[in-house]
C-alpha cells in the first residue's frame, strides 16, 4: 500500500504547455523559476514561495518558461478533505514552508508513514488548505473561444511595444465592437484591463530572475515611467515590485 502522502523535489527545463492530471490532491510549490498554469479559463502565475493547490483529478495546463525547481506533495483523497476548488495558486507562509520542509523527509514509498510523518502531512495540509481560501490575485482571463485565446495571445506578445485594440481585431477576424464584447463575455472585464492584469504577469516572471533590475521590467512590460508601473503593481497585489520580490525568499 503506498502512503496517504509523499513529498519530492525536481528540476525541469523549459517546457511548452501541456496538461496535468494526477489521482491525488496536488500541492505544487515553486522554488527557483517561474510556472504558469491554467484552468477553468484563466491563467496563473507560480513564481518562487507560492504554491498551487490542485484537486485530484482535475486537469490543467502547465507551461514552464523558464526552468524551474519545484516541490510537491501528494496527498491521498481519503487522508485529507477535498480543496475548495478546483485550482487555488498563493503565497506560502513561514508556517507553511516548515512544514514543507519537514515533509521532505518522506518520498514515494510502499513503507508506511510514521506517525509523526502523518502529523506533519496532516498539519502542512490544514494550512495550505487554509491559505488556499485567500488566493493570490495576480491571475488573467486564458479565455474560451480559439479568437479570444488568439487575441490574448496577440496581446501578450506586444506588451513592450504598442498593443492597439484595432489591429489585434483585424488579425483574429473580428471587428473592435464584436471583439470587445467577447473579453466581456469570456472574461468580465475589458480588453484594456486584461492588457493590466498581463503586464503584470509578465513583471511577475521577470522578478524572479534576481538579475533583472525593476526598471529595466517595467519598460519591457509597456510602462514609460517606473512610478506608473509601481502604482500599477501595488493596485493588483497589494505590494511594490520590490516587495514582490523579497517575498521569494521565504
Amino acid at each position: 500500500m503506498t502512503r496517504p502522502a509523499y513529498s519530492f523535489v525536481r528540476t525541469f527545463p523549459a517546457e511548452p504547455e501541456r496538461e496535468l492530471c494526477v489521482d491525488r490532491h496536488y500541492l505544487l510549490c515553486a522554488s527557483a523559476g517561474v510556472l504558469r498554469l491554467e484552468a477553468q479559463g484563466q491563467a496563473w502565475l507560480l513564481p518562487p514561495a507560492r504554491a498551487a493547490l490542485i484537486e485530484a483529478g482535475r486537469p490543467i495546463r502547465v507551461s514552464i518558461p523558464q526552468p524551474v525547481t519545484t516541490a510537491s506533495v501528494l496527498f491521498a483523497v481519503d487522508f485529507v478533505p477535498a480543496p475548495a476548488a478546483p485550482l487555488a495558486v498563493f503565497d506560502l507562509n513561514r508556517l507553511a514552508g516548515a512544514l514543507l520542509t519537514e515533509c521532505g523527509a518522506w518520498g514515494p514509498g510502499e513503507e508506511p508513514l510514521p506517525a509523526y510523518g502523518e502529523t506533519m502531512f496532516a498539519a502542512l495540509a490544514a494550512v495550505c488548505w487554509r491559505l488556499a481560501e485567500r488566493p493570490s490575485p495576480v491571475v488573467v482571463p486564458a479565455g474560451r473561444s480559439p479568437e479570444l485565446r488568439k487575441a490574448l495571445r496577440l496581446t501578450e506578445q506586444r506588451l513592450g511595444g504598442e498593443a492597439r485594440f484595432e489591429d489585434i481585431a483585424g488579425e483574429v477576424g473580428l471587428a473592435p465592437r464584436s471583439l470587445a464584447r467577447r473579453f466581456e463575455d469570456e472574461t468580465g472585464m475589458t480588453w484594456r484591463a486584461a492588457l493590466r492584469r498581463m503586464r503584470i504577469l509578465a513583471a511577475v516572471e521577470k522578478l524572479a530572475d534576481d538579475e533583472l533590475p525593476i526598471t529595466a521590467i517595467a519598460f519591457s512590460v509597456g510602462y514609460s515611467s517606473l512610478s506608473a508601473f509601481n502604482a500599477a503593481f501595488r493596485e493588483l497585489t497589494g505590494r511594490t515590485p520590490t516587495e514582490y520580490r523579497l517575498s521569494f525568499r521565504p
